[in-house]
């Protein structure tokens, strides 16, 4: 391994400003935790961590052509999520009146469909793999990496976000809680489905 640990702590500071940077991911984990719960959000911190490995491991190899060659998919991928998050921000809304536990089209997706959201709201969005593609050659020298330095590097890409999503997702979890009446619970259903409709709307201009 040729990387130092004060180069990967550097590196990993600077994920974790592109953390603190609100985006389609923030909004995605605010909707789901105010829908259900921590519950709810964290399996779409794990699908996030999907994308925060693949989106380095393409710029520390250096096949910025693969982006290239799969723009058509993209497009298509990209477009099947927003059909994906508005479907649900509507679904979520249309149900507003029914507690949490008692919305079916809420919690018949479970853990599998926050994953799954995960993936596809950080898998659609090419800012991430511009951020990769800019910071990396910065802060490593991306001709002498070895095997262990780009797992050093896509670990740390993993661990930083995630640890950050699982944290904002408890927060968001906790403001839920102090919620209890009706009124309450329709409004916060309101804004959770308006928030999933907005990242779906987000997604084709990031």
């Amino acid at each position: 391994m040729t990387l130092t640990a004060w180069e990967l702590f550097l590196y990993a500071s600077a994920v974790g400003v592109l953390f603190l940077t609100p985006g389609p991911v923030w909004v995605a984990i605010i909707a789901r935790a105010m829908a259900g719960g921590f519950h709810s959000a964290w399996p779409l911190a794990l699908g996030v961590v999907v994308g925060d490995a693949i989106w380095p491991l393409v710029a520390v190899l250096g096949v910025s052509w693969l982006v290239q060659e799969i723009s058509g998919f993209m497009l298509i991928l990209r477009w099947v999520a927003v059909a994906f998050f508005i479907f649900m921000g509507i679904s979520l809304i249309r149900n507003a009146d029914k507690e949490i536990g008692s919305n079916s089209r809420l919690t018949a997706p479970g853990m599998w469909a926050g994953f799954v959201a995960g993936v596809i709201v950080i898998m659609t969005n090419p800012k991430a793999v511009i951020f990769y593609m800019g910071i990396l050659p910065g802060f490593f020298d991306l001709t002498k990496i070895t095997t262990p330095d780009i797992i050093a590097i896509c670990a740390a890409s993993m661990i930083v976000p995630l640890v950050g999503n699982i944290f904002f997702a408890l927060f968001v979890d906790k403001m839920r809680r102090f919620i209890k009446t009706p009124g309450a619970i329709r409004r916060m259903n309101i804004i959770a489905g308006s928030l999933l409709v907005c990242v779906g709307l987000i997604i084709p201009f990031t």
